[in-house]
């Protein structure tokens, strides 16, 4: 029989880079060569010290279920870890740890938004803010994110977005796609209409440890917003741990128990060593993290730098993250069918800036999550292809 499935999965949208890395895949199996800069996760393997905390976790039987909003002592471990790197006082009763990142950008909107009400959202952004959205029934309303305000909010343009409908604006700092950086000011401005229309803040600061030039600023240490702000993180990017499935989010602590019963009603807790080498993750040696760090800016210079020598190109140097989004606009072919073209024809995986939002249109985004060869191949490759449109 057909399979007839409930009305609201039409709401539900998808990420893009997983389909890509399928046909990508598809074609390495072909036989075909295809350099890998699709895909928003970190090359290098997880540090030996966090392995070696996972895997006494495990000997020592930590294989068990624990309460869903986290160990205890992996909640106290992560406030502490926040509390000194943001410099804003938070206790283990505001954390809560999860599977992933994913689960608390779900749950929170989930959690706090009716039906019908607005949520903002970065565009070009994450697209799984407008999916869920969309998938409870809520207003998605695009904050465009330009490339000559690199990539920052325009603040009138917000003020102008928010109405009496809107419960929720979503921040994300340092940015995918773009790697764009909202400064202080940046944070005040949105405090501030936060505060005047009583609506929440969900602050996606997964990328807070990859940043360069610039210095990280968190919304939740301005004045009056500790009580209407969550902070999402989470272990993946920073410490290259995305199989590990490890996230947690920061939250005034009379969310924290309807944020747990969703995590008890779809996965019961986070895994226990999981947590637990998490917790050396954030409090033990750091060097391995400050290592790929340093390396993901030599990457990104050259990524950038090799990108503006193509005619018909350009590209903002991103503050954070390990993405670049160069505008592609001027090229005679759409940025979609240029993403088709250089996987199909040239062995480059990259996606098109419209798998991130209406307003991502004009870009590819490019991840220099991978060696600096294959970086200089891959752009090599796009310069072929951009020569002989």
């Amino acid at each position: 029989m057909a399979v007839e499935l409930a009305k609201r999965m039409a709401r539900l949208g998808t990420e893009t880079a997983f389909e890509v890395l399928a046909r990508a895949k598809a074609l390495e199996a072909q036989g075909k060569s295809v350099i890998h800069l699709e895909i928003g996760e970190p090359d290098f393997d997880t540090p030996s010290n966090i392995v070696d905390a996972g895997v006494e976790a495990l000997r020592s039987g930590a294989t068990h279920y624990g309460p869903s909003a986290g160990l205890p002592q992996a909640r106290e471990a992560f406030a502490q870890w926040f509390s000194r790197d943001r410099g804003v006082e938070v206790g283990p009763e505001q954390i809560v740890i999860t599977p992933g990142a994913k689960p608390i950008l779900y749950y929170v909107i989930t959690a706090l938004v009716n039906e019908g009400e607005e949520v903002l959202y970065p565009n070009p952004g994450f697209p799984i803010y407008e999916s869920v959205i969309d998938f409870v029934g809520a207003k998605a309303v695009p904050l465009p994110l330009r490339e000559e305000r690199d990539f920052r909010l325009d603040h009138d343009e917000l003020r102008s977005l928010v109405g009496p409908k809107t419960k929720l604006i979503i921040l994300n700092s340092p940015q995918n796609p773009t790697g764009g950086i909202l400064t202080r000011e940046d944070l005040e401005v949105v405090a501030e209409v936060a505060q005047a229309n009583d609506a929440w803040v969900l602050a996606d600061e997964i990328y807070s440890k990859i940043i360069y030039e610039a210095q990280h600023h968190t919304i939740l240490g301005i004045d009056g917003m500790a009580e209407r702000t969550v902070v999402l993180d989470g272990h993946s990017k920073t410490y290259a741990m995305t199989g590990w499935r490890l996230g947690f989010g920061v939250m005034p602590a009379g969310l924290a128990p309807a944020i747990a019963q969703l995590m008890t009603n779809t996965n019961s807790c986070t895994a226990s060593f999981t947590q637990l080498a998490g917790m050396e993750a954030l409090l033990g040696d750091q060097s391995g993290a400050e290592a790929m760090v340093q390396e993901f800016r030599v990457r990104r210079d050259l990524v950038v730098d090799a990108l503006n020598e193509i005619d018909g190109v350009h590209c903002t140097r991103p503050g954070g993250a390990f993405y670049v989004f160069p505008n592609v606009s001027e090229l005679s072919i759409s940025a979609r069918d240029l993403a088709t073209r250089l996987l199909d024809d040239y062995g480059v995986a990259v996606l098109a800036g419209t798998a991130f939002g209406e307003h991502g249109d004009g870009f590819i985004r490019l991840s220099y999550a991978n060696s600096q060869d294959n970086l200089r191949e891959g752009v090599a490759r796009i310069q072929r292809c951009v020569e002989e449109l």
